[in-house]
């Protein structure tokens, strides 16, 4: 029987092409296409209103992301306890899109309050003037940097993904999983050595522990996983 997970696939990567294609088109195309009205105090109010226009699909998007990565994280859990460096690499996509959840809230937040202090004479969405009122231009200063930061860390988060897809090849998979029995050889001769005249004996007993009992289960169940699932 073949495991299949489009869907979950399709939700994890539509929804974070949305999430960084929408954050680089609205730096981008829309700051960059109010700043060039002539009245200046119009600029904030119409990036404020594209902006909000924008942030209800770009909130679905990253609910279909999230719901899309939770999902591949439970169906891939074998595999990542029996292949070294899937875990490692699981880690790194987790901290990268938390940070993307944390700036793309708090640029939200900055946005809100621009659109709430009007039309303020400003040079552009990002990039106030000498007219502009202090509280305003420093939100429009941290807004400049964080408007970058999303299409970055979710950009990040596009490469992670297609390397994660290159460890799920049946040659990566092998040698993962090979390092990973190599490992636990190591470390069970490595407890026997220190144990002394009891090494022969005490290797036997963690080789048979449930712990290790656990892993090679794990071990056979993700290479079940692999003859049997395609991506």
């Amino acid at each position: 029987m073949f495991e299949r997970h489009t869907a979950l696939r399709s939700m994890h990567d539509l929804g974070l092409a949305a999430w960084f294609g929408g954050s680089l088109m609205g730096a981008l195309g829309l700051n960059g296409a109010a700043a060039k009205l002539d009245d200046s105090r119009q600029r904030l109010p119409v990036a404020s209103a594209g902006w909000a226009r924008w942030t209800p699909v770009n909130a679905a998007a990253i609910g279909t992301h999230l719901a899309g990565a939770v999902g591949e994280l439970v169906t891939e859990s074998p595999r990542m306890a029996a292949q070294a460096g899937v875990g490692k690499v699981s880690a790194v996509k987790t901290g990268l899109t938390l940070g993307a959840l944390a700036v793309t809230g708090y640029s939200r937040l900055l946005g809100m309050r621009l659109r709430r202090a009007g039309g303020p004479p400003v040079d552009g969405v990002t990039e106030p003037n000498v007219q502009t009122p202090t509280d305003v231009a420093s939100w429009q200063r941290q807004l400049k940097l964080l408007q970058w930061a999303v299409p970055a860390l979710t950009g990040t988060l596009v490469v992670v993904t297609a390397y994660m897809g290159e460890q799920q090849k049946p040659g990566q998979v092998l040698r993962g999983m090979l390092g990973r029995a190599g490992g636990l050889r190591s470390s069970s001769k490595t407890i026997g050595k220190a144990v002394g005249m009891g090494a022969p004996r005490i290797g036997k007993v963690v080789m048979g522990s449930p712990t290790r009992i656990a892993k090679v289960a794990a071990m056979g169940a993700a290479t079940r996983h692999l003859v049997t699932a395609g991506r």
